[in-house]
């Protein structure tokens, strides 16, 4: 199908053939929920902890990175409201920019989001595998063994179609949003501990330099909510749903980020987070006593089924976006017309995900990787909001007939977009400062993507 700008608003063609909207409201905000819950708030609380050096700094941190995040949604949704296009991530970069800074930048994502999907795979692996497997395969194996099962499991169902996909989303999500709150109920039945504000000993300590460290953790556990714009072609009545979806499911996260986190600290005490591996073991320990380990395993394996579902059903809208402008064969673009599913997409996707598996390391040496391109991606994003609207004043200049109530508009603009991308251009310093292999890494496949993008234009075309 055709998506129309309306002839009342600045046009753009996005030429979005074969994908008819499947989802409302409520699969959006579990997909948002989703998007951003995922295994870093059982890991990420400990090492950002390590880093703020004080429990000021580390409750500073989850709030800064909350209210930052806010601005991110909104940012994001009026960009959503804007452009709503499949591949969304990738059609917003090649509209505003140049589409060969759009492949780049997406090339990079695409094996950074494998490779973080294969990651959280492992690690669910590791907390369910003492409950699911024998004596002879508690080990390497047997965790690459659940991992792969687990991918191919979810990508049997999503095969079947967007709609299965998100169905299954629907149950994970409220599944993990159920078993966070059973954590946080830990806080009725165990001794508080009050909040100091005393700075550590020695000259040396930096406020703002442990807030920025502290921040990469944080961003990259509120991250993903900047993905439903992937949807923007799947969705019913996007001006109105992707605003709300996302405001909604970024206000959920918030809430149970910064309860979760304090009752990590009244249970565990700030020194006792700095010291513990398994944080929600260790929580569910504290309050289900010696069943507590295994409720906190299979919560976290639920947690990890519902990131991967989620990857699984984005990552192949952004290819799509990509053939549609022929910088991939067109054999990405197509579109099963009963299931709705991109399923050549969709196998292309899972199978980087489980080379990955095999390739990769643990999820901490990923994080500050992930961190640099996905920081570049999302400032390089909320930019586009200035894009948008300037092209809109401009095809509307001098019409008196112009009613664009159904786009959604941020308030305060442009001081918004602004605390968003300054914040997340800082989170890039910090990663380049206390990293400096994530960032080569992450700047030698990023370059790499310039020769890539010409090469399969001139083959393709």
């Amino acid at each position: 199908m055709q998506v129309e700008r309306s002839q009342k608003s600045s046009s753009v063609s996005t030429g979005q053939p074969g994908i008819k909207p499947e989802l409302g409201l409520f699969d959006l905000t579990m997909i948002i929920v989703s998007l951003v819950i995922g295994i870093g708030i059982f890991r990420t609380p400990a090492i950002v902890a390590t880093m703020a050096g004080t429990p000021l700094i580390f409750f500073s941190a989850w709030i800064l990175g909350g209210i930052v995040s806010i601005c991110g949604a909104l940012t994001f949704a009026e960009i959503g409201s804007r452009f709503p296009a499949a591949g969304g991530f990738y059609k917003i970069f090649s509209y505003c920019y140049h589409p060969a800074y759009a492949f780049m930048l997406n090339w990079s994502l695409v094996i950074t989001n494998a490779a973080s999907c294969a990651g959280v795979a492992i690690v669910g692996a590791e907390y369910i595998n003492p409950i699911l497997m024998p004596a002879s395969l508690q080990n390497n194996t047997g965790i690459q063994i659940t991992a792969v099962t687990v991918i191919l499991l979810l990508y049997g169902l999503n095969f079947l179609g967007i709609k299965m996909g998100s169905r299954a989303q629907n149950v994970l999500s409220m599944v993990k949003i159920v078993m966070i709150i059973i954590f946080c109920c830990a806080i009725f039945g165990v001794h508080h501990t009050s909040i100091a504000t005393v700075m550590p000993e020695g000259g040396n300590f930096n406020f703002l330099k442990a807030l920025g460290v502290s921040l990469i953790s944080v961003f990259f556990t509120y991250g993903g909510y900047q993905n439903t714009i992937n949807f923007g072609a799947d969705i019913k009545e996007p001006e109105k749903n992707i605003p709300k979806g996302i405001i909604m499911g970024i206000g959920i996260v918030i809430v149970l980020y910064l309860t979760i986190n304090f009752v990590y600290f009244s249970v565990l005490g700030f020194e006792g987070m700095q010291h513990s591996k398994l944080l929600a073991s260790d929580i569910a320990s504290a309050f289900f006593g010696p069943g507590g380990a295994t409720f906190a395993s299979v919560a976290i394996f639920i947690s990890v089924l519902g990131f991967i579902n989620t990857s699984v059903m984005s990552n192949p809208r952004v290819y799509y976006a990509m053939a549609e402008d022929k910088v991939l064969p067109q054999i990405f673009k197509r579109v099963n017309p009963k299931t709705m599913t991109q399923e050549f997409s969709l196998s292309f996707f899972v199978a980087l995900t489980i080379l990955s598996l095999f390739l990769l390391g643990t999820f901490e040496k990923i994080l500050n990787y992930v961190m640099f391109i996905d920081s570049i991606s999302l400032v390089s994003a909320a930019f586009t909001v200035f894009n948008l609207r300037a092209k809109a004043k401009q095809a509307n200049a001098g019409r008196t007939d112009i009613n664009d109530e159904h786009i959604y508009k941020i308030k305060l603009f442009p001081w918004v977009p602004l605390l968003f991308m300054f914040v997340l251009l800082m989170v890039t310093v910090n990663v380049v400062v206390s990293d400096h292999n994530a960032a080569i890494l992450g700047t030698i496949i990023f370059a790499a993507g310039y020769p890539l993008y010409w090469g399969m234009k001139k083959v393709l075309e």
